[in-house]
């Protein structure tokens, strides 16, 4: 996969921003980590990843600490 693979998710989700690759221990090989504009955006990434040949993709949704803060305050009020 590679730089072919990073070539066509950008070609296909420009607004994807990426943050981070990782080779990770565990049981998965690589990681990346990115901010997508929506949940589509996302999918297309974890599609083509998967069309490339990755066995498995997972996708997780993340919030930003402040932005949890800013929850939890609301919700103790």
């Amino acid at each position: 996969m590679g730089k072919e693979w990073l070539k066509k998710v950008k070609a296909t989700c420009p607004e994807v921003k990426w943050h981070a690759h990782y080779a990770i221990l565990g049981p998965y090989d690589f990681m990346d980590i990115y901010e997508a504009p929506d949940v589509e955006t996302a999918h297309r990434v974890s599609l083509i990843s998967r069309a490339e040949g990755a066995l498995c993709a997972e996708s997780w949704r993340a919030l930003p600490y402040e932005n949890f803060l800013r929850v939890l305050e609301e919700v103790q009020g």
